[in-house]
């Protein structure tokens, strides 16, 4: 066997780093099949449209059940691989989170960028902040297309009194990965940035999340 194809042993002698995808991937998998090593099935993973186009971030998008129609994965590989891409995003957010300030809009995004760029559907959250803008709570609105009639501001604001919020922010992606607001992103923030006037609890941000990039409302003026 080539020493390409001996991916634990070469990571023993030069370390994580000297290893290609389908070499790190190759150790995950561990065993291959009679016509196909780890590594070759690694590379069919790479090989993969979603992870072809994307990336190792690509596997966030891979089902379980494309993964078992490459010959050599099981049910418990397809899950450790899937682990793998959940432990990635977990660490990319840790690492995140301790930059994160309320009050900055681009640590904001940062954060919450590797938890919502991957989501096939429109996920809306609503933060709810102290009088120090500390996160009190994190709560998820809806999931679909954000309309007024879908996003109650009745119920933004029911959540927001419960929680005794001093501010709110409110942050969702946008699945296509372009970040510009739809006319209903910024009829539904005008008309929760009215109410919060009016009843001292003030929208402070909404945040667009698309594909490495952000659209901060506060940062664009329109708050």
């Amino acid at each position: 066997m080539a020493e390409e194809e001996m991916p634990y042993e070469k990571f023993l002698r030069l370390g994580a780093g000297a290893l290609t995808e389908a070499e790190l991937l190759a150790i995950i998998i561990r065993t291959g099949t009679p016509r196909c090593t780890p590594v070759e099935i690694g590379r069919r993973i790479l090989a993969l449209p979603s992870v072809k186009a994307e990336g190792l971030n690509g596997l966030h998008q891979v089902s379980i059940k494309e993964l078992m129609e490459i010959n050599g994965i099981g049910e418990v590989k397809a899950v450790k691989i899937k682990c793998l891409a959940e432990l990635s995003m977990r660490m990319a957010m840790a690492a995140a989170k301790k930059r994160l300030q309320f009050l900055n809009p681009p640590t904001v995004a940062d954060y919450y960028m590797e938890k919502l760029r991957h989501e096939r559907r429109e996920q809306v959250l609503l933060l709810m902040l102290d009088n120090r803008n500390c996160l009190l709570r994190e709560e998820l609105l809806s999931i679909g297309t954000v309309t007024v009639s879908l996003l109650s501001p009745r119920e933004v604001f029911v959540m927001a009194l419960r929680e005794k919020a001093v501010h709110i922010m409110l942050l969702h992606n946008h699945p296509s990965g372009n970040p510009t607001p739809s006319m209903d992103d910024i009829e539904v923030t005008e008309s929760i940035k009215k109410i919060g006037q009016m009843i001292d609890i003030p929208l402070i941000d909404h945040i667009i999340i698309g594909d490495n990039k952000y659209m901060s409302f506060k940062e664009a003026g329109l708050l």
